[in-house]
């Protein structure tokens, strides 16, 4: 999986246990006490008797660690450092298991403890070589915005293996030829997963198939549109060859669906894959029929907003490898609007200079310049705007490669529209 962040070299300079054990910051305390960890979801009595519990023979004690069923203890180093980035240098055991990371302080009120989830790391990384009192230092860039830092001494026994090659190893079990310790765990769930959604129990809910549209099983065996549901809902008037046609004339087949249906206007919801128009401006009547059929389908709509969700500079780009953009020439009543919203690697990019700015410290006189220079609050407004465009018109909406941008377009505005979620996108969005 890419990683969620990119970041430069933790530090060069290396760092050792016995510096570190007097730095401190003016920040409040954020350590959680000491706790037994579970899996999320899991039912506690699912966890293995503490008097079964091993690590490679030996029993653990009761107060350090309780592990799930299948989890094993692969590493214990003592006398580490965890470099804290609110309350400095703390001393206690690591210990490393097939799915977690876990650090317990030593010596030190209210115990402090670090349960970690391998997953949860992006990278590790040594901060320089072995100092001349034997001590290492790594880091660990996460995936929810964290970078840990620790330091402890190299085992005196050289054939067994370091923490840190123990944790590269079951952090990143793919690489290492591990099976991910959720298939070990074996977790069951109260509800079938691949059941939880039912396509056509939603399209009935929103009253389709009725007088306008109707539910084609042209992509029943993904042979249409691999990135598509097998149930598709389109237009009455066009048939599955057309359908067939305008896949040829979209990237990766996508051809324009409904996603969502105003339940009294006939306001659609439309998504799609780039028209693949090329420099030369390739034209396709199928797909001009079918989005005329769209607009059709509401008889309350005289107009058709395509909303492109990439920059028009990013349209243009993709003219000259084929893709590009509808033109208002070839879809009557039809209007263009680009919504400024980048891929995933720029998000990706933004996020990473937002984490900078918050954490671990905040620079209070640079603060606004700061965060205007990642770019972040403009990528949320230009998310947030699209929602207030979508009212009573019938919405067409495509982006590159269907994927990034129109994803979550289509999930936030389907999730705003829906009287059902409504609320709860309330909750959770406006506070």
């Amino acid at each position: 999986m890419e990683e969620c962040s990119s970041e430069e070299s933790l530090n060069s300079r290396q760092l050792s246990a016995h510096s570190l054990s007097s730095s401190s910051t003016s920040r409040s305390e954020r350590c959680s006490p000491a706790r037994t960890p579970t899996a999320p979801g899991s039912d506690p009595d699912s966890s293995t008797p503490l008097s079964q519990l091993q690590v490679r023979g030996k029993t653990l004690a009761k107060d350090e660690l309780e592990l799930l069923v299948k989890e094993v203890v692969q590493t214990e180093a003592k006398d580490v450092t965890y470099i804290c980035p609110f309350v400095g240098a703390v001393r206690g055991t690591l210990t490393v298991t097939s799915y977690r990371l876990y650090f317990r302080s030593v010596n030190r009120e209210p115990v402090f403890v670090l349960d970690l989830p391998l997953g949860v790391i992006s990278r590790i990384e040594k901060i320089g070589g072995a100092s001349s009192r034997g001590d290492i230092s790594y880091g660990l860039v996460c995936k929810d915005m964290r970078n840990l830092r620790f330091v402890h001494k190299q085992p005196e026994d050289s054939l067994k293996k370091s923490v840190f090659d123990v944790m590269s190893k079951f952090a990143f079990p793919l690489s290492n030829n591990l099976s991910l310790f959720a298939f070990e765990y074996n977790q069951v769930f109260p509800e079938n997963g691949w059941k939880v959604y039912d396509a056509l129990a939603e399209y009935k809910r929103q009253g389709l198939p009725n007088e306008s549209w109707r539910i084609s099983k042209v992509n029943d065996r993904y042979e249409l549109c691999d990135s598509y549901s097998t149930t598709l809902v389109v237009p009455v008037t066009v048939t599955d060859d057309e359908l067939r046609r305008v896949a040829a004339f979209r990237a990766r087949g996508r051809i324009p669906v409904l996603s969502w249906l105003h339940p009294h206007s006939q306001a659609a919801v439309v998504r799609s894959g780039q028209p693949m128009s090329g420099v030369s401006g390739k034209r396709c009547r199928d797909d001009e029929k079918l989005l005329q059929a769209i607009m059709d389908a509401n008889a309350q709509s005289h107009k058709l907003f395509i909303f492109d969700a990439r920059p028009s500079s990013n349209a243009a780009a993709n003219k000259m490898k084929g893709g590009g953009c509808e033109s208002e020439d070839a879809y009557q009543n039809a209007e263009l609007v680009f919504l400024d919203i980048h891929n995933i690697h720029v998000m990706r990019e933004s996020l990473r200079k937002l984490k900078e700015v918050v954490y671990p410290n905040i620079e209070e006189s640079h603060w606004l310049s700061n965060l205007e220079a990642t770019h972040w609050l403009e990528h949320i407004k230009n998310t947030f705007t699209v929602k207030r465009r979508w009212d009573d018109d019938v919405v067409f909406k495509n982006c590159a490669k269907g994927v990034d941008e129109s994803r979550k377009e289509k999930r936030f505005i389907n999730d705003t529209l829906r009287s059902e979620f409504h609320k709860k996108f309330m909750e959770k969005y406006v506070k």
